[in-house]
């Protein structure tokens, strides 16, 4: 997770209306409830056990948090991360613990009642390929390595409420189910927490929080993404005896140049890049294919739809220009590759879910921060679920960078807002 922007951005009228509407259908504690739940939870003998827990297992969870770091988990191949997560869940008693069809891990906390479910989810994938060097450096209460912030800190803080709940022996109304999940990250499309919606977990989701990475923010704002990767081909030849053909890249640093002239609005903040450009063959060849990869997002979904069209209007533009720049000859053409996207969705402010994660917020005396982004959240929100993302904990920087960073200064203080919050979910 990047978040996208550190305020918060109002949703348009119509998401928000349905969404509202979804949030009165489903399981929900009362609004005027939410506001103080934080302290009133924390004046609960056993929340504050497992809370004093949750710090005093924290040198236990940041080594959890580097050995799940020095595990390969690229998109797609999370398979020995899970294995450890479902050791772990396993050994701090959980039950049923499983790995589903997508590659989830999941483990179950039972409530007193069937209803409201809480999932409590964090992502196992990275985005550094396989072979990466994923050691990491300690010097003092700072942590070096890839990964070690997004998302191992997410996963860290997931074994640490376990472990804290189990050893206060809380109970809760409803029930929770732990999740790794896989599928987070580039083009994994959230499709761990899709299946868990989608199959797994079907119609018996009533709230979701994820965490992903570090810091003391929330996510309630989903950002939509759709991303193509565009391909334009032509028949090629030698630089010297052919040319006049038209180029494929030429043609594709014409569509690049008017994608980067794009005019988008400021609010609702939409965003584009062409994130990765290839092709060719030799330097003294015409190439006959080149390709490019393009992001582009926003948490509005009519502004995404206009700027895609915009996009497709770019390229068409760039293609014509080289074909016409060689009078035709050797045209190019194009082909679109849908790589997948991400429907943006909402969790209003004025919710019972945000209230009660300001309300444990605040009881904690960490600072409100409230970002957009795209996260695993976005599946709920797009589904009018009620689902926040909570960073968690410490402080990190460079994240998806060999040089990652994280700060684990107070890090236990995540792990106890996460934890709060669950716990406020928990209650009808």
């Amino acid at each position: 997770m990047t978040p996208s922007q550190y305020v918060s951005h109002p949703p348009n009228n119509a998401a928000c209306a349905a969404l509202l509407s979804a949030l009165l259908a489903a399981p929900a504690f009362a609004q005027e409830g939410a506001a103080d739940i934080g302290d009133r939870l924390m004046a609960d003998a056993s929340v504050r056990a497992a809370l004093d827990a949750a710090r005093s297992n924290e040198p236990q969870i940041l080594e959890e948090q580097v050995r799940l770091c020095e595990i390969e988990a690229p998109s797609f191949h999370e398979e020995a991360r899970a294995k450890v997560l479902k050791s772990a869940f396993e050994g701090a008693g959980l039950e049923n613990v499983r790995i589903d069809a997508a590659g989830n891990v999941l483990g179950e906390r039972p409530g007193q009642k069937p209803r409201p479910h809480v999932v409590l989810a964090s992502h196992l994938d990275t985005v550094f390929p396989t072979g990466t060097d994923l050691k990491v450096k300690r010097e003092g209460p700072l942590f070096r390595g890839p990964g070690i912030g997004d998302n191992c800190r997410g996963l860290a803080t997931l074994i640490g409420i376990v472990r804290a709940l189990q050893q206060a022996k809380v109970e809760t109304e409803g029930p929770i189910t732990f999740v790794a999940n896989v599928g987070e990250e580039a083009l994994g499309n959230l499709r761990g927490v899709k299946h868990l919606f989608d199959v797994e977990l079907k119609d018996r989701i009533d709230r979701f929080v994820s965490i992903d990475g570090s810091g003391t923010g929330f996510v309630h704002v989903g950002v939509g993404t759709r991303r193509y990767k565009v391909t334009v081909k032509g028949p090629g030849g030698h630089s010297y005896f052919s040319f006049g053909n038209a180029n494929p890249v030429h043609a594709l640093g014409r569509a690049i140049a008017h994608i980067s002239d794009l005019e988008v609005p400021k609010d609702p903040r939409t965003t584009f890049s062409v994130g990765r450009i290839n092709g060719g063959t030799s330097i003294n060849s015409i190439a006959f294919e080149a390709w490019m990869e393009i992001d582009i997002r926003s948490h509005d979904a009519p502004a995404l739809q206009a700027l895609d069209a915009k996009l497709h209007e770019a390229i068409a533009k760039g293609i014509q220009e080289e074909n016409a720049r060689w009078n035709g000859r050797g045209a190019v053409s194009v082909e679109w590759e849908d790589l997948g996207g991400r429907l943006g969705g909402v969790t209003p402010l004025n919710s019972p879910m945000v209230q009660a994660t300001i309300s444990v917020t605040k009881a904690l005396g960490l600072p409100i921060q409230i970002f957009s982004a795209t996260t695993d959240s976005n599946i709920p929100m797009s589904m009018g679920i009620p689902a926040v993302t909570l960073d968690g904990g410490g402080d990190g920087k460079g994240g998806h960078s060999l040089n990652e960073v994280f700060d684990s200064t107070d890090s236990w203080k995540g792990t106890q807002r996460a934890l709060l919050l669950v716990l406020a979910l928990t209650r009808p």
